[in-house]
C-alpha cells in the first residue's frame, strides 16, 4: 500500500520512450504545448539579468528597491489574472484556444518591454507577458495531460517542465549573449516574442484535447485523436472511462450551464473537488513559499550579495544554477512515473530545508566579516562623493561594507585587495564611474566576500534537491487531480493560488533583504518549508499510474496518512471482527 491505497504500475521512463519513438504524435503534441513551459521559464529567468542593465540606464530603478521588485513582480500579478481567466477559458473555449490566446499576449508584452521608453512602459509589457504565462502555465500540462495515455502522463506533462527549465537556462545565456550589445535589456526581454511566435505556429496545426472534445459532445473527433496516441487495444477502455466521467457529471448536474460563482460553490462542495483542492493548492503555495522564484528572478543579484560585483560573472555563475535546473528536470522525467508523485515532493523538500538553513549561515559569516569602512580611503574621494548616512553617524569607526550598503549607499573597495578596507560613497552613477576608474570594483548588492562561492554552490545544491520534485510535481498533480468537469476550474484556482505566493514573494525578497538580511531571510523560507512538508505529507495522495476516474475514486474515500489514519484502521478492524 501507497498513500492508502493499492500502488500504480511501474510506469517508468523507459515506457515513455518507447511510446514516444513508436508514436511520434505524442512527442510533438507534447513538445509543442510544452513550449508554454518554455516561455514560462524564459519569462522567469530573464527578467533576473535584465534588471541589472535596467539599473544602470533609469537611475530612479537603481535608487528604488520598490521600483525593482514592482517591474519583476508585475508580470506576476498579470499572471493571477491569466491564470484565473485561463481556468475558465479552458473550460469554454478549450485547451488550444487557451494556448494561443497566451501567446499572442506574450509576443505584444515581449515588443512592448523591448522598445520601452521609461519604466512605466517595461510594468505594462510585464502585465501582458504575465497574463499570457498565467493562462500558458495551467493550460499547457493540462493539455497534455489530457493527450497522453496514462501510464507516461507524469513523464510527458514533466516535458513542460523541462521546457519551463529549459527556458530559464536559455533566457540567461541569452542575457550572457547580450551584456555587451547596445541596448542590453532590451534585446534580453524583445527575443522572448519568438518562441511564442513559434508555439502559436505550431499549436494552429495540432488538434484540440480529445476528453475536452469529448465533453462537447464531439466524440468521433475525440476518438480520431485518441487513434493516433494510444494503442489500438486501449481505446475502448479510455473511451469508456470518458463516458462513465461525463455520465456521472450528468447525473450530478449540468455544472456547464451554471455561472461561475455557482460553479465555485458546487466544487467546494463536492468532495472530491475540494480535497483535490487541498492538496492541489498546498503544493503550489508551497512551490513559491521555500523562496525558488527569488532565486529565478534575482539569481544574479544573489550571486552579487554573495560579494561577486561583475554583471556578467554574476549572470554566468546564475546559468549554472539553471544548467542544474535542467539537470533535475530530467531526473523528474526518470523517477515521476517510477517514484510517485507525493514520495519525490517529500524527499526534495527535506533537500530544500538543509540547502536553505546551510544558505544561511554562509550569508550570515559573509556579512559578519565584511571589509571594514576606512575613513581616511572615505574622505579620499571628497565631500561630495562620501556617503552622508556615514558622514553623519556618531560611531562611523565601527562601520564595514554591510552597514554602508544597508543605509542606501555603495561600497568602493580597496584597489590592493578587495578585502582589506574601503571608502563608503554614495551610490550615485557618476561616482560608481569614477570608482571604477581608479581600477576599483564597485559593490552596491553584497560585499566581498571569501566565502561567496560557497554560497553559490549550495545554491546550485538547493537546485538540484527543489527541481526534481517541487519544481515539476505541482504541476503534473494539479493536470491530473480534478474530475474532467471541474478541471479547468480547479487548474486554475490552484494556479491563482501559486502565482498569488509567488507575487508575495517575489514584491517582498529585496525589502526582506534589506530588514532581514539575505542570513535571515533564507531562514525565514527555510522556516515556511518546514511547514509546508508538514501540509503536504498530511494532504497530498498518490495518483501516479492511474486513470483520471481511479484519481477521483481515490478522492472520494477520502485521504489520510499515518497517524492520521489510526482511528480509519481501527474502525476497519472492528468491522472484521463482527
Amino acid at each position: 500500500m501507497e498513500g492508502g491505497h493499492q500502488t500504480a504500475s511501474k510506469a517508468e521512463f523507459t515506457e515513455c520512450w518507447n511510446r514516444a519513438t513508436g508514436s511520434p504524435y505524442i512527442m510533438r503534441l507534447a513538445l509543442s504545448a510544452g513550449i508554454g513551459g518554455l516561455l514560462f521559464g524564459y519569462d522567469t529567468g530573464v527578467i533576473s539579468g535584465a534588471l541589472l542593465y535596467i539599473r544602470e540606464d533609469f537611475e530612479q530603478v537603481e535608487k528604488k528597491t520598490w521600483l525593482q521588485e514592482t517591474i519583476v513582480s508585475m508580470a506576476v500579478a498579470g499572471a493571477i489574472i491569466g491564470a484565473a481567466f485561463g481556468g475558465w477559458m479552458n473550460d469554454y473555449f478549450g485547451r488550444k484556444k487557451s494556448i494561443l490566446a497566451s501567446d499572442v499576449l506574450f509576443f505584444v508584452g515581449a515588443i512592448i518591454m523591448a522598445i520601452a521608453p521609461a519604466p512605466w512602459v517595461i510594468i505594462v509589457g510585464r502585465v501582458l507577458v504575465g497574463l499570457g504565462v498565467g493562462m500558458a502555465s495551467m493550460t499547457a500540462p493540462l493539455y497534455i495531460s489530457e493527450a497522453s495515455p496514462h501510464n507516461i502522463r507524469g513523464a510527458l506533462v514533466c516535458v513542460n517542465g523541462l521546457l519551463l527549465t529549459g527556458g530559464q537556462f536559455l533566457s540567461y545565456l541569452i542575457n550572457l549573449a547580450f551584456t555587451k550589445a547596445p541596448g542590453t535589456w532590451r534585446w534580453m526581454l524583445g527575443v522572448a516574442g519568438i518562441p511564442a511566435a513559434l508555439q502559436f505556429v505550431l499549436m494552429s496545426s495540432l488538434p484540440e484535447s480529445p476528453r475536452w472534445l469529448y465533453r462537447q459532445g464531439k466524440e468521433e473527433k475525440a476518438r480520431n485523436i485518441l487513434l493516433r496516441i494510444y494503442r489500438q487495444e486501449e481505446i475502448e477502455e479510455e473511451i469508456r472511462a470518458m463516458r462513465e466521467s461525463i455520465e456521472a457529471e450528468k447525473e450530478e448536474d449540468s455544472n456547464g450551464k451554471k455561472n461561475l460563482v455557482k460553479r465555485l460553490k458546487d466544487a467546494f462542495k463536492n468532495d472530491v473537488v475540494r480535497r483535490g483542492l487541498y492538496a492541489g493548492i498546498t503544493v503550489q503555495v508551497a512551490q513559491q513559499f521555500v523562496g525558488i522564484n527569488t532565486l529565478m528572478y534575482y539569481s544574479p543579484t544573489i550571486v552579487q550579495f554573495a560579494g561577486i560585483a561583475s554583471n556578467s560573472t554574476a549572470i554566468a555563475l546564475s546559468l549554472i544554477t539553471s544548467g542544474l535546473n535542467v539537470v533535475g528536470t530530467v531526473l523528474s522525467m526518470v523517477f515521476i512515473d517510477r517514484y510517485g508523485r507525493r514520495r519525490l515532493m517529500l524527499i526534495s523538500m527535506v533537500g530544500i530545508i538543509v540547502c536553505l538553513i546551510i544558505s544561511s549561515a554562509i550569508f550570515y559569516q559573509a556579512a559578519k566579516h565584511a571589509p571594514a569602512v576606512s575613513n581616511k580611503d572615505t574622505l579620499g574621494f571628497g565631500a561630495n562623493f562620501t556617503c552622508q548616512a556615514y558622514t553623519n553617524a556618531p560611531n562611523f569607526s565601527s562601520w564595514n561594507c554591510m552597514q554602508c550598503l544597508h543605509e542606501k549607499c555603495a561600497f568602493c573597495a580597496n584597489s590592493d585587495n578587495e578585502y582589506h578596507p574601503g571608502a563608503c560613497l554614495s551610490a550615485e552613477k557618476s561616482i560608481r564611474g569614477v570608482c571604477r576608474a581608479n581600477n576599483r570594483v564597485w559593490f552596491s548588492q553584497g560585499c566581498p566576500s571569501k566565502i561567496g562561492i560557497l554560497a553559490v554552490a549550495v545554491l546550485g545544491l538547493y537546485i538540484l534537491a527543489y527541481s526534481p520534485g517541487m519544481g515539476t510535481v505541482p504541476w503534473v498533480l494539479n493536470s491530473e487531480i480534478y474530475p474532467l468537469r471541474y478541471r479547468g476550474l480547479g487548474g486554475g484556482i490552484a494556479a491563482v493560488s501559486n502565482w498569488c505566493a509567488n507575487l508575495i514573494v517575489s514584491e517582498s525578497f529585496l525589502s526582506m533583504t534589506e530588514s532581514l538580511g539575505a542570513a535571515g531571510t533564507f531562514l525565514l523560507f527555510a522556516g515556511f518549508s518546514v511547514v509546508a512538508i508538514i501540509a503536504i505529507y498530511a494532504l497530498v495522495p498518490e495518483t501516479k499510474g492511474l486513470q483520471f476516474e481511479e484519481v477521483e475514486k481515490l478522492l472520494q474515500q477520502g485521504f489520510k496518512p499515518f497517524p492520521f489514519n489510526k482511528k480509519k484502521k481501527d474502525h476497519m478492524q472492528k468491522v472484521d471482527n463482527n
